[in-house]
């Protein structure tokens, strides 16, 4: 169902010609238009004039890559079928509403044909001409409409059912849009969680010398402000013993020197 539709739009779009284009560019990837144009057996200019009018409506989508050789860009190209089936859906709803249009002016109001020149005309029209054809000089006459409804009728649910399948393949397409855009934003997650991962090995990795010398230098550090402190703590300790031992020593050797004279 999904190639008829392409087709019927592709069709509507760039014509007849174009419709050989789908089973070339069935493939998600980017296909070369010279290779269409081979394949298609016209020339590159003719399937450069149809790919520009399927860009227009956002069909097709292209890239270009240039000949380092020759020096001009070929261009690859790739149909979007999300978008060409929504502007199918689009096209279809349009139709619907004028088969709409069409059957309820059938059906209210009157219409007169002259049959010798199959010219057709509404009541208003056919009052202007006073009812006679200016070709031919006939009466109009009214126009049975049933059969003319009928056919209507059966184009319109001819539509209606073509839409509803169409509406099938437009939900697909979401799905499977969505899925890839899953896929793409996983990986976007899985790349900069790598990228972080290395951004901190490499941190730690700048680190651990870095660390090392400044823990080697506070080691040094405490070790020459503990030495300081002993140092400093033992000539404190000499200086109180000389300040206190000598005075006492010195008053107690007169008092025994006095009392031996006595």
């Amino acid at each position: 169902m999904l190639k008829k539709f392409l087709e019927e739009i592709i069709v509507n779009i760039a014509g007849k010609q174009a419709e050989e284009m789908i089973d070339l560019m069935s493939t998600p990837k980017y296909i070369n238009e010279f290779l269409v144009a081979k394949k298609l057996d016209i020339t590159v200019n003719q399937v450069r004039n149809m790919f520009y009018k399927l860009s227009d409506y956002g069909m097709v989508s292209h890239i270009r890559k240039k000949d380092k050789r020759k020096g001009w860009y070929t261009y690859f190209w790739k149909i979007e079928i999300l978008k060409s089936l929504e502007l199918l859906n689009s096209i279809l709803k349009k139709n619907i509403i004028q088969i709409k249009n069409q059957i309820k002016s059938r059906e209210v109001k009157i219409f007169y044909i002259c049959k010798r020149c199959s010219i057709e005309l509404n009541e208003e029209n056919a009052l202007l001409q006073d009812f006679t054809c200016n070709e031919c000089g006939d009466i109009f006459k009214i126009k049975d409409n049933s059969k003319l409804l009928r056919e209507l009728k059966k184009n319109l649910i001819k539509n209606e059912r073509k839409l509803f399948l169409v509406n099938e393949e437009v939900e697909k397409e979401k799905e499977k849009v969505e899925k890839k855009k899953i896929k793409i934003r996983k990986k976007e997650e899985k790349i900069k969680k790598e990228k972080r991962m290395m951004k901190r090995m490499a941190k730690k990795s700048l680190e651990k010398p870095i660390k090392k010398k400044i823990l080697k230098k506070t080691a040094k550090k405490k070790i020459i402000k503990s030495s300081l402190k002993k140092s400093s703590s033992k000539k404190g300790k000499k200086k109180s013993i000389k300040k206190v031992t000598t005075p006492k020593e010195t008053p107690l050797k007169i008092k025994v020197k006095k009392k031996s004279k006595k």
